[in-house]
């Protein structure tokens, strides 16, 4: 079964981070963006292995992302 999950990526000083909502404690760390994104998809493949070989549920993805565009003043 395939699942599609959101990934949160910020930009640091140094690296950029990602992270999944839907899976607490599934993150990644990486030099460039495309890093980073490799890097959380592997993480993401190993957290739901491990949930699997532990018995329990592979979480539903229910996350999803909206931008709100504000004027700055």
């Amino acid at each position: 079964m395939r699942y599609r999950y959101l990934v949160i990526i910020e930009k640091g000083e140094t690296s950029y981070g990602a992270y999944v909502p839907d899976l607490p404690g599934c993150i990644a760390v990486g030099e460039t963006e495309l890093e980073v994104m490799e890097l959380i998809q592997e993480a993401i493949e190993f957290h739901l292995h491990g949930l699997r070989n532990e018995g329990e549920n592979i979480p539903q993805p229910r996350s999803d992302v909206s931008f709100v565009e504000v004027l700055a003043a």
